[in-house]
């Protein structure tokens, strides 16, 4: 089995998201960067599909020279060959980025990525993956396995837990929560710089993402009730104490 797992460089939203001037991207200046929750478990489900199958996992990332970071964050793990698409990945839009990751993919049996974009939201990759190669494809998976000749994708559906079989070769779009996905060790870091990284050219021009602007949600709105001050806000602190059910009298 060849397997192969798409990460892309996102800014990590586990702080305050900041969008750029011209609201196109995500601004990760002050935030710092990391691969998205969905990825890291792709990643880990295909060092899994590729250990059971005695296969190779490669890692692909299309970006600047900086996405040489979540590639060596994936082979750390357990991939053991990276492609690296040297390009600025904000002028290419979800056809584009399919169109890429075509090129690479055709000797590869199963091909793993995140369910979506954590920066712009896009879920079309998968599906213009798919119809560039011609294969079938299963979206928002949590558990992806392999055997003989065919994979196994699966996760909660509309109407409970889904199962879906397809031939392979196959394209499979993951979702974060079906697996624990492993955190590089010092050792593993360090084999990780030793891995030669397969550099390519975009095999064409972008077309561009075809958005208008991204937008923030609104803040969660918060309310506070005052139950007053000093001492006398006792008595309405055990009176909700009481509600929450924490006393009983």
């Amino acid at each position: 089995m060849k397997v192969l797992v798409c990460v892309k460089r996102v800014v990590d939203s586990s702080s305050e998201v900041v969008l750029t001037e011209d609201a196109q991207a995500v601004d990760g200046r002050y935030a710092g960067f990391t691969m998205s929750a969905h990825e890291e478990c792709a990643v880990e489900l295909a060092v899994q599909v590729a250990a059971a199958t005695g296969g190779t996992a490669t890692v692909l990332t299309l970006g600047d020279t900086d996405a040489v970071e979540q590639l060596r964050a994936a082979l750390a793990v357990g991939c053991t060959e990276a492609v690296h698409v040297v390009a600025d990945s904000s002028t290419f839009g979800p056809a584009d980025v399919a169109r890429e990751i075509a090129a690479v993919a055709g000797d590869h049996d199963l091909v793993l990525l995140g369910n979506d974009a954590a920066d712009s939201g896009d879920f079309q990759v998968g599906i213009r993956l798919a119809y560039e190669l011609g294969r079938p494809v299963v979206n928002g998976v949590t558990n992806v396995s392999v055997a003989e000749g065919v994979v196994t994708a699966s996760g909660a559906g509309t109407d409970g837990y889904e199962t879906y079989r397809v031939p392979l070769p196959a394209v499979v779009t993951v979702l974060e929560g079906g697996v624990e996905p492993r955190y590089p060790t010092v050792p593993g870091r360090m084999k990780a710089k030793k891995v030669p990284i397969e550099e390519r050219s975009p095999v064409s021009d972008p077309i561009g993402p075809s958005r208008v602007r991204l937008l923030l949600p609104p803040p969660a709105p918060s309310n506070v009730q005052v139950l007053g001050k000093g001492a006398d806000a006792a008595p309405a602190v055990v009176d909700l104490f009481e509600q929450l059910g924490v006393l009983s009298r």
